[in-house]
């Protein structure tokens, strides 16, 4: 999975908005990078949610009795 995502890295980011002209502009780009992964790229193997969303369920699930519903985060 690794070898998949430094794949996506590369095109998505550094190939399409490089080149940079300092260090600083490249960890910029790739900080920027990982929040959208996280937090707004939707997954079709996480229900078209995002991983801070499948996150944050997952963190709510375990803080309620078993058995309790907890509503889906929406958007």
């Amino acid at each position: 999975m690794a070898e998949a995502v430094n794949g996506l890295f590369k095109t998505e980011l550094i190939r399409r908005r490089g080149p940079w002209r300092t260090v600083e502009q490249g960890e910029l780009a790739t900080l920027e990078y990982v929040w959208w992964w996280n937090n707004q790229r939707v997954h079709g193997e996480l229900d078209m949610r995002t991983p801070a969303e499948v996150e944050a369920d997952y963190y709510a699930r375990l803080d309620t009795p078993l058995g309790t519903p907890v509503p889906r985060a929406t958007r």
